[in-house]
């Protein structure tokens, strides 16, 4: 199945550059779900091993634990289905930005009407190499992406983008 991108590109419009989420985001997402799932299961292991006095306190962890695992689970599903339906990308015309699961949401913005572009990194978003960018356009409210891996390159392709299609003119 073709990407919104692909699929609403115009006649003569290429794709130059797509975002992706950092690996990071994947990571923070299956630990989310995978570390209370781990714990759980080794309190249900430790507790078999258990005298009867101390199980009234381990169930009570359990339940603690188990509740963890649910919201691991939530969070799981809410990331990772985001990072399923997003879509980002730079063509030779546009920026475009589609998101949504059940109902679908695009941000686009012509490469001459783009004003200006901005990068926030945190101290471990420099490190590891993920940032946000921000789209500010004339007449249009500024566009921020999520979390992505490699926001620099990114830009550099808007910027690039912007030149050729500034040149084509």
């Amino acid at each position: 199945m073709a990407s919104y991108i692909e699929q609403s590109l115009g006649a003569g419009e290429t794709i130059i550059a797509r975002a992706r989420f950092h690996w990071l985001y994947v990571l923070y997402a299956w630990g989310s779900l995978l570390l209370p799932l781990v714990v759980l299961l080794g309190l249900y292991i430790h507790a078999g091993t258990t005298q009867r006095d101390d199980r009234s306190l381990i169930t009570w962890v359990i339940v603690l634990v188990a509740i963890w695992l649910i919201w691991g689970f939530i969070t799981f599903a809410r990331m990772m289905v985001r990072k399923w339906t997003t879509e980002i990308g730079v063509t030779s015309h546009r920026f475009a930005e589609k998101y949504g699961l059940f109902t679908m949401r695009t941000n686009e913005i012509a490469l001459p009407n783009i004003e200006g572009v901005k990068i926030h990194q945190s101290f471990l978003g420099r490190i590891f190499g993920y940032g946000t960018v921000k789209i500010e356009g004339t007449g249009v409210d500024s566009v921020t992406t999520p979390t992505i891996a490699d926001p620099v390159g990114f830009v550099r392709a808007i910027q690039t983008a912007k030149e050729f299609s500034a040149g084509r003119r």
